[in-house]
């Protein structure tokens, strides 16, 4: 009670300058009755610093007193009773989004058009632009489709509103799953998708987008500002990152910029055709018979859809050129070109090598690898020598290029993946699925375009055509000097019936160069058909060959593969076929 009558004296000190019972107070440097900021200063000196530091409350020099209060008032310290609590300094995130949620509410009540946002059954309502909206309602953006990802329905109906009638096809979600559900069965250009998601958030879908090869933009939309969370979003690859609300100018400026930047991507791919038919032919593809025009013409074709396709031909005709020329006039040729043999790689390995594993999912896997799929994603994966692959990995391709997803070896988690895939055999897959060596599910799904290579003997005068593209090519790269090729070389080499096709071709012109001259002994008069009588007399020199390294190796099919140059598989067909 005491404590409490001497507190308010303190508060309330009489207008005499005494204490509340009449007795004077001692002279402390604060004279009571005074009021602080008003009438002389309240400190009038110090007992212990002396009238240095009345000088300095009074603002006649020095450093201010550190006892000074905001309103004016100056305690010794003995009476700092009234001292505010010490705060504590605000991060750099939170002055972030202060300063960002205080400007776009300036914004928002400047210009009139602040973002009304409905219950979760209405809509939202927002005035757009009369600038904005000509510019937006213009047929330039006719030809692309959108995907708003959003959990709040009054966003997602007012996005749509304002889309729906600018492109040709505007789809809602409200969760990353029903998003990933509309995304595996229709394309879209662009996805606009919010952060924060029930379940899985937009950053974690964004992040398997990319990793599936998906090649459109997506703009992030949040109402939280995290320097992180932005930082993330964008390494991720996200295009724009907005906070809520947002003005409707702001909105369509981003997708706009999306829109050019896909418009740039398809002008760019249109060009490239044209310079290719301007140019009358395929970089890399050399030749000028009808069977070579044709090829042309067809990969012109296909290489604009996104069907798989299946290169047919001999050992040698140049199916990896076709397939590269394929990626190169396709949508996805800023996209990696990733080709594998399938003959040569182990089936003990070969899954690891397609689909990637996780750590430890066998011995020696002491961490995670992505597969060849992944690498590829967004681009074109070239299989070559498909008929090498063991069945049980048939039906595993069979099941990625159906639902385009792929699981790691020794993992439960699918990975989305975009990709086109080229095979390429030089074998008759019809004949292999009738043998039951190939899956026939398989070979329908792969033979959505067939596309067979004719051999080099069929097309004769593609030869020297052939020579000297080789010669001018090689002489460059080796720094060598062209070696002339008259009319006895050429006639020799258009009378060969060249067993390897275009790679054989062009092993003898490197070879020419390196000599300085034409080996015209390799090449037997009259071609292969005067030495070797009949396809019957080379599968017989074939046989007694492999059976000859065979024998060397001591049963070991594993070393006589290596040694041939072939798979083991490849071994082991040819000598079930003969019964060895």
């Amino acid at each position: 009670m005491r404590r409490h009558q001497q507190s308010s004296a303190c508060r309330n000190p009489p207008a005499g300058g005494g204490a509340a019972d009449g007795r004077a107070l001692p002279d402390r440097g604060l004279r009571a009755g005074v009021p602080a900021g008003r009438g002389e200063p309240a400190l009038q000196g110090h007992p212990r610093r002396g009238p240095q530091a009345a000088r300095r409350a009074r603002g006649e020099g020095g450093r201010p007193c550190r006892h000074r209060r905001a309103g004016g008032r100056y305690l010794p310290p003995g009476r700092r009773t009234g001292r505010r609590p010490h705060r504590r300094r605000p991060s750099q995130a939170r002055l972030l989004h202060v300063a960002l949620v205080e400007g776009f509410g300036r914004c928002l009540a400047d210009r009139g058009c602040a973002l009304q946002r409905a219950d979760r059954a209405g809509a939202v309502n927002q005035p757009i632009p009369a600038p904005l909206r000509s510019a937006a309602g213009s047929t330039a953006w006719q030809q692309y489709s959108v995907l708003i990802v959003d959990d709040e329905e009054g966003m997602r109906s007012f996005l749509h509103k304002m889309l729906a009638g600018r492109c040709s096809l505007v789809e809602t979600a409200g969760s990353a799953e029903e998003g990933r559900t509309l995304f595996n069965r229709i394309h879209f250009d662009l996805i606009i998708l919010d952060i924060s998601l029930p379940g899985k958030s937009g950053v974690e879908w964004l992040d398997e987008l990319r990793e599936g090869g998906f090649q459109g933009d997506v703009i992030l939309i949040t109402a939280f500002a995290d320097i992180d969370t932005a930082i993330h979003a964008l390494r991720a690859g996200a295009a724009d990152f907005i906070l809520k609300p947002f003005r409707v100018d702001q909105i369509l400026n981003a997708i706009r910029k999306c829109f050019d930047r896909a418009r740039l991507l398809r002008e760019n791919f249109v060009l490239r055709r044209e310079v290719a038919e301007l140019s009358g032919g395929i970089e890399g593809i050399v030749g000028c018979s009808d069977a070579m025009n044709r090829l042309c013409q067809m990969i012109k074709r296909v290489a604009a859809m996104p069907s798989t396709v299946l290169l047919q031909g001999e050992s040698g005709v140049g199916k990896e050129v076709a397939a590269r020329a394929l990626h190169s006039m396709s949508p996805r040729a800023q996209r990696p070109f990733v080709p594998v043999n399938c003959g040569a790689i182990s089936p003990e390995l070969i899954e690891s090598e397609l689909f990637g594993h996780a750590k430890g999912a066998f011995t020696g896997a002491s961490e995670a690898h992505h597969g060849l799929f992944y690498y590829a994603r967004g681009g074109t994966l070239f299989l070559d020598e498909i008929a090498e692959l063991p069945l049980p990995m048939q039906a595993k391709l069979l099941r990625v290029l159906e639902e385009r997803m792929i699981r790691p070896v020794g993992s439960t988690r699918e990975i989305p993946v975009d990709i086109r895939v080229v095979a390429a055999t030089n074998r008759n897959l019809a004949d292999e699925v009738r043998h039951g060596r190939f899956r026939h599910d398989l070979f329908y799904r792969l033979d959505v375009v067939n596309i067979v290579i004719p051999p080099l003997r069929q097309r004769r005068e593609d030869i020297l055509p052939l020579a000297g593209h080789f010669a001018a090519q090689l002489a460059s790269h080796l720094g060598l000097p062209a070696v002339p090729l008259d009319d006895g070389i050429a006639a020799r080499l258009q009378a060969y019936d060249w067993p390897g096709n275009v790679r054989e071709l062009k092993n003898l012109v490197e070879r020419s160069l390196i000599l300085g001259y034409f080996p015209l002994d390799a090449l037997p008069e009259g071609g292969v058909t005067e030495t070797v009588a009949s396809a019957a007399a080379l599968d017989a020199v074939e046989k007694s060959h492999i059976l000859e390294v065979l024998a060397a190796c001591g049963g070991n099919k594993s070393e006589a593969a290596r040694r041939l140059g072939v798979s083991r598989k490849t071994v082991e067909r040819k000598l079930a076929q003969w019964g060895a």
